[in-house]
């Protein structure tokens, strides 16, 4: 089974860096062992919101453009997301999967069509924060996280939203006493290739929604079904993440990635999902989930 995945690879001509890290994790998700076991495999997506729309690009005057995107604008990327967000969400919601959308709390000081959009989705999508200027929380003193954490908060409850999932900008993980202390259930832990592994575990009073994987437009839907199948097969969660604008910059190439990637392997997902050997879960509704099984091993003990 190896060989021929490794012969599949073998046929691209030019390799790319997603390319190569499915091919490790493919083999290494295979060789290693975890000590978490479900009742069933379990798919989580999450999905970063960098900035939502173009608007805040012109309202930041371009002083914000570093914290988020290396080589794009923020008015780029808040123009590329405008594009993406609202054919990811039909097909979402069409496939009824339900995904972490982790959104840029700034969002609510400019278009909030995206939250809007969201809340009135026919499936339970969780909203999750991103948050709120997207800038790196390693590099932010505690007052300044605080800050970040506050404006979140009252900025979301407006629209009646509560955010429980955490998805730190740059992946930059820091002050989890202050996730804690503002209500969050779960965070996403910083990935790469020796720490990415299909694993929830509790961290004090949250739970570390392991990635599992990232995706861009180079990613293999031979492979991911793989994957999917490492999961049922060993009853593990396979959490996979991705940005808005890994997918393409215009309309077209981004319906052309849904039509011949995400939306095989949806379908694939929720056949899976219909035989009772997978549940299709957000960051929120995953935490929930093993916070259940949790307080049954506890009360068994006693």
């Amino acid at each position: 089974m190896v060989f021929q995945k490794m012969q599949e690879i073998s046929k691209i001509s030019k390799y790319s860096l997603s390319q190569i890290s499915q091919l490790y994790h493919y083999l290494a998700y295979l060789a290693r062992n975890s000590k978490m076991q479900l009742k069933q495999g379990m798919l989580i997506i999450s999905i970063d919101i960098d900035a939502g729309n173009k608007e805040l690009g012109i309202m930041n005057g371009g002083k914000n453009d570093r914290n988020v995107n290396k080589t794009m604008s923020e008015y780029l990327v808040g123009e590329i997301e405008e594009l993406a967000f609202p054919l990811f969400l039909e097909l979402f919601n069409t496939q009824d999967i339900p995904v972490t959308f982790a959104v840029r709390g700034q969002i609510v000081e400019s278009n909030t069509s995206m939250l809007e959009l969201i809340l009135d989705s026919s499936v339970k999508h969780d909203i999750g924060a991103h948050g709120y200027y997207h800038r790196n929380f390693t590099n932010l003193s505690n007052d300044e996280a605080i800050k970040e954490l506050r404006l979140i908060s009252t900025g979301m409850r407006n629209f009646g939203i509560m955010p429980k999932s955490f998805v730190f900008p740059v992946n930059g993980v820091a002050y989890l006493n202050l996730l804690e202390q503002y209500g969050y259930k779960c965070y996403r832990s910083q990935g790469n290739f020796e720490k990415d592994c299909m694993l929830i575990e509790r961290r004090g009073q949250l739970y570390n929604i392991h990635p599992s994987m990232f995706i861009d437009n180079n990613f293999n839907p031979v492979f991911i079904k793989e994957f999917l199948d490492i999961s049922i097969r060993r009853r593990l969660p396979f959490h996979i993440w991705f940005h808005l604008w890994d997918f393409g910059h215009t309309k077209i190439a981004i319906q052309k990635s849904l039509k011949q990637k995400f939306h095989p392997f949806l379908t694939y997902a929720k056949q899976k999902e219909e035989l009772g050997i997978l549940s299709i879960e957000t960051m929120l509704s995953a935490a929930t989930k093993i916070e259940k099984i949790d307080h049954k091993r506890n009360e068994s003990s006693f």
